[in-house]
C-alpha cells in the first residue's frame, strides 16, 4: 500500500494567507505602484496602453505652477479645518456626557444611533436635500423671507463664496461628529474608573478630572481621529462635487484637490499622468502632517511628567 501524500503542517500557513496575498497586490500594491510610475510620464487616456513616455518630475513642476492647484490645495485644508474642530469639541462634549457617572443619562444608545444616523446616508441624498433647501425657492428662503421676514428678499445661498463654504463645513460636521463621539466613548470608558475614584476623593471637580485625566489617556484615541480625520478631509470629493458641480462653484471657493485631480486632469483632459502627480502629492502631504502628529502624540504624559521631575531634582541639586 502507498501512503498518501499530505500538505505538511509548514506550508498550512502560506496556503491561508495566500487569498489576501494575491488580493493585497492585485488591488493595492499594484494600483499604488503604478500611480507613483505614471506620476513621472505624460500618459495620456486616449494613449493605446497609457504608459507614455518618462517626463521626470515635469509633471510636478507644472502642478506647483497652477494657481488653480494652489487655489484647491488651500480650500482643501481651509473646509476641513473649519469642520474638524467644532466636530471635535462637540464629539467631546457629547463623549464626555454620555460616559460620565455624574449624569447617568437613560437612553444613550438610542442618541448615538441618531447621531450616527447622517453618516449612513448617501452622499448624492445629502448633496439633494441641502441643494432644494438653499435654492432660491427653497425652504430656508421661505423662512427668512415669508414666514420671520428677517430677509427682504430671496437669496441663492450656493452663488455666494461663504454660504457655500459654509454649507460644505456644516454638512461635513453634521456627517461626521456622531461616528467621531462614538469612538471617543469608547476610548473614555476604557479608562480605569480607580483614577476617577482617586481624583474624587482628594476632591477634584469633574472639569479637572476631565483635563487632567480624561484627555491625557485619551491621547491614543484622539490621534487615531485625528489621523482618519486628515485622511478623509485631504480626500474629500464627494459633497463639494455634487452640491455645486466639478469646478467648486462659485469662483473655484470649494474644489478642493481630489475634484481638481479628477475634473481638472483625469477628466475629460484625459492627462492621466498629471492627475497621479496630484495623487502622490496627496500622499505625501497626508503621509508628512500624519508623521508630525505621531511625533507630537508620541510621548506618554507619564514621561513628560519623570523628565520634568528629573529635570526638577537636577536643578534643587545644583542650587545646593
Amino acid at each position: 500500500m502507498t501512503k498518501k501524500k499530505s500538505i505538511s503542517k509548514d506550508y498550512w500557513g502560506y496556503i491561508f494567507i495566500a487569498p489576501f496575498v494575491i488580493i493585497f497586490v492585485a488591488f493595492i500594491a499594484y494600483p499604488i505602484y503604478n500611480t507613483f510610475w505614471l506620476a513621472f510620464t505624460d500618459s495620456n487616456l486616449t494613449d493605446p496602453g497609457m504608459r507614455g513616455d518618462f517626463v521626470g518630475f515635469a509633471n510636478f513642476t507644472m502642478l506647483f505652477n497652477s494657481g488653480m492647484f494652489r487655489t484647491a490645495v488651500g480650500n482643501t485644508w481651509l473646509i476641513w479645518m473649519l469642520n474638524f474642530i467644532p466636530q471635535m469639541i462637540l464629539a467631546l462634549v457629547l463623549a464626555a456626557i454620555f460616559s460620565s457617572t455624574t449624569f447617568k443619562l437613560k437612553g444613550t444608545g438610542f442618541f448615538k444611533a441618531m447621531y450616527y444616523l447622517p453618516n449612513l446616508m448617501m452622499p448624492v441624498t445629502i448633496a439633494a436635500l441641502f441643494s432644494a433647501y438653499l435654492s432660491l425657492h427653497g425652504p430656508i428662503n421661505q423662512f427668512l423671507v415669508t414666514t420671520t421676514g428677517i430677509m427682504p428678499a430671496a437669496r441663492d445661498f450656493l452663488t455666494f463664496i461663504t454660504d457655500t463654504r459654509f454649507t460644505v463645513v456644516f454638512i461635513q460636521t453634521w456627517l461626521w461628529f456622531g461616528q467621531t463621539a462614538i469612538v471617543l466613548v469608547a476610548g473614555m470608558t476604557s479608562i480605569s474608573p480607580t483614577f476617577y475614584e482617586s481624583a474624587m476623593i482628594d476632591g477634584a471637580s469633574q472639569t479637572k478630572m476631565f483635563f487632567y485625566i480624561t484627555l491625557p489617556l485619551l491621547k491614543p484615541v484622539v490621534l487615531f481621529v485625528l489621523i482618519t480625520s486628515l485622511v478623509g478631509g485631504l480626500g474629500m470629493f464627494d459633497i463639494p462635487m455634487l452640491l455645486t458641480g466639478p469646478l467648486g462653484a462659485p469662483s473655484n471657493s470649494i474644489l478642493t484637490m481630489n475634484m481638481y485631480m479628477n475634473n481638472r486632469r483625469s477628466f475629460p483632459a484625459g492627462m492621466i499622468g498629471s492627475a497621479a502627480s496630484v495623487s502622490v502629492t496627496l500622499f505625501f502631504m497626508s503621509s508628512f502632517i500624519a508623521l508630525i502628529l505621531f511625533r507630537i502624540f508620541s510621548e506618554s504624559t507619564d514621561e513628560k511628567d519623570a523628565r520634568k521631575a528629573a529635570k526638577r531634582a537636577k536643578n534643587a541639586g545644583g542650587a545646593k
